[in-house]
C-alpha cells in the first residue's frame, strides 16, 4: 500500500545547472541511496560525476527523478515497469526542454516581481 507521506508536494526547481545529490533528495523526496541505486537502474538517469566521484545532476536529471518517483509511489508501477515506460516515452527534444526551462525561468521571476512589490 502506498504510504500517505510520498503524496507531499515538491519544492519548485531553482534555476541552477547543476544540483548535488543531497539537493536532488530533497527536491524530489527520495533518499539519496534510493537515487544511487535508480542511476543503475534506469540508463536515462546518469548524472556527471566529477572530483571525488561526486555526482551533479542537471534540471532534466530533477525532471526524471521526479518522474520515475511517480511511476514507482504514486502510479504504483515496479521497477521494470516504470523502466519499461521510460523507454517507450519519446524523448523531449531540446526545444521542448528549453520551453520548459523558460517557463520555469518566468514563474521564478514572476515570484520575485511580487516579493518585491511587497
Amino acid at each position: 500500500m502506498l504510504d500517505p507521506a510520498d503524496n507531499i508536494e515538491l519544492p519548485p526547481i531553482p534555476s541552477k545547472r547543476y544540483f548535488t545529490i543531497g539537493e536532488v533528495s530533497d527536491l524530489c523526496g527520495v533518499k539519496p541511496h534510493v537515487l544511487r541505486y535508480w542511476e543503475q537502474e534506469f540508463n536515462k538517469l546518469s548524472p556527471i560525476k566529477r572530483r571525488g566521484n561526486r555526482r551533479y545532476y542537471q534540471r532534466h536529471d530533477v525532471l526524471l527523478v521526479r518522474q520515475i518517483r511517480s511511476l514507482l509511489y504514486v502510479e504504483g508501477f515496479t521497477i521494470s515497469g516504470a523502466r519499461n515506460r521510460l523507454e517507450n516515452e519519446p524523448v523531449p527534444s531540446n526545444e521542448a526542454r528549453r520551453n520548459d526551462e523558460i517557463q520555469a525561468l518566468i514563474h521564478e521571476l514572476e515570484d520575485i516581481i511580487k516579493l518585491l512589490d511587497v
